[in-house]
């Protein structure tokens, strides 16, 4: 059965950023958008550990569901303007009109509400904050927690390196330098697959739209167990598919050569402008792959808020227990 926790801007303890995002918005006029009929007056989150478990969720959730896509309906112009919709920003820690435009949408007149409803103060967008806001929420850390992320040039990562001085950070920098040194910035190289770090070594480790690119998937989710003390935790985000027992491989290794089985999809890189490619979306599949990499709990996270700004229907990240 699934598990729900409530959240509410009525019961606040957040915490203020000074980073910016990394796509601050351009000078722009936004028609402002006042709230109306959201049908979610605060943050429930809830638990989900299996495909029959979302299913179930899904069936008794769908009022609320569809008493959110009406919510956006209302708020999204005909025409394709920037505009702005009122909620309570985390990382801000106030109220805030957020930035909303249709820059990164596959489909003309969709707003890609993920990447693009942004604090006017931190400029970090939905995915950010809610991965700020659920991890506070859920992932229980002291101020001398051990944290590794899997990246390291972000503004994700300098939001946790300022709040938790025993954060480390990486990029995967290739072959020419060696795994566990740091190149002339002062990044480090890593790669999951074969992490430097020894046994047990971090109380949490954070990995954010990362793993589908990297095609032996499984040895990696050894990997981030094998770091992670007893009791630690893992919370990782990746193109999940909820309707989906299975995950969708869409390319893979053969004899060194990249084979694609479906039309190649890359994401943004940090580091390039070429962009990375996606080798897997994944589903439901991937929590027993978890369970048999090491973890002893493994469960989605499925939220929706338009008081918080997390907009665009239900929203997945995960975790795990060691």
């Amino acid at each position: 059965m699934a598990e729900m926790l409530r959240c509410s801007a009525a019961a606040r303890v957040y915490r203020r950023s000074r980073y910016a995002g990394p796509v601050p918005f351009q000078e722009e006029k936004y028609c402002k958008r006042e709230a109306q009929g959201t049908g979610d007056k605060d943050m429930r989150i809830y638990r989900i550990r299996s495909y029959e478990e979302f299913v179930a969720h899904a069936a008794r959730n769908k009022t609320a569901s569809d008493q959110h896509q009406s919510y956006l309906r209302k708020i999204t112009p005909l025409e394709q303007v920037p505009f702005t919709v009122p909620g309570y920003s985390y990382t801000a820690g106030r109220q805030v009109d957020f930035l909303v435009d249709f820059q990164h949408s596959g489909n003309s007149g969709q707003v890609n509400w993920r990447e693009r409803v942004c604090c006017p103060k931190t400029y970090f967008n939905n995915r950010m904050r809610a991965t700020f806001h659920l991890f506070d929420l859920e992932m229980a850390p002291y101020p001398d927690s051990r944290i590794y992320l899997t990246e390291q040039v972000t503004p994700i990562y300098s939001y946790f390196a300022d709040r938790f001085p025993g954060t480390v950070g990486s990029e995967f920098l290739g072959d020419h330098l060696p795994l566990g040194s740091v190149d002339e910035n002062g990044v480090r190289n890593e790669t999951l697959c074969a992490l430097s770090f020894p046994d047990r070594t971090f109380d949490i480790l954070i990995s954010l739209d990362v793993l589908e690119h990297i095609p032996e998937y499984e040895l990696a989710f050894g990997e981030c167990a094998r770091v992670l003390r007893d009791g630690g935790r893992m919370m990782w985000s990746v193109p999940f598919i909820p309707s989906s027992r299975c995950n969708i491989v869409r390319a893979k290794i053969e004899n060194g050569q990249i084979v694609h089985i479906l039309p190649p999809e890359y994401h943004g890189d940090p580091l390039s402008s070429d962009g990375v490619l996606c080798f897997q979306h994944f589903g439901w599949e991937m929590l027993g792959q978890m369970r048999n990499a090491g973890f002893r709990d493994v469960y989605a996270l499925c939220y929706q808020s338009s008081e918080f700004g997390y907009l665009g229907g239900e929203q997945f990240i995960f975790v795990a227990i060691k």
